[in-house]
């Protein structure tokens, strides 16, 4: 059996591109080239696991996600009461963002400080 630091260690690239395919989806597009080019690096990443790439796209997508939380929350200030629209929109964005950060992060362990030892 695989141990837990292992599959917690896989397991980034996997929701990562889960991210990607939902965002896909939403944003209601049938040809994405962002989408496609975030799968691509992706995909190639899980292949090659090279560490400058793969630090590279976490903090790229770190950096995105803190962005697109600015503009969650100001996009939920815009309601005019905080009814449960707003909570749906804030839960759902929160959750995507927040994710997405969480398992970035764990990439950056993964190829900046555990490929190392």
């Amino acid at each position: 059996m695989k141990s837990l630091k292992h599959i917690i260690l896989i397991l980034p690239e996997y929701l990562l591109i889960a991210a990607v395919l939902f965002y896909w989806t939403s944003a209601g597009h049938v040809i994405n080239y962002i989408a496609i080019g975030l799968i691509i690096a992706i995909v190639l990443q899980m292949i090659f696991k090279n560490k400058v790439v793969g630090v590279s796209i976490a903090l790229l997508l770190i950096m995105t996600s803190l962005y697109m939380i600015l503009a969650l929350t100001s996009e939920v200030r815009e309601f005019p009461s905080f009814n449960s629209e707003a909570k749906t929109l804030l839960f759902v964005g929160l959750t995507y963002f927040l994710t997405t950060i969480c398992m970035s992060v764990v990439m950056i362990y993964k190829y900046g400080v555990w490929s190392t030892k």
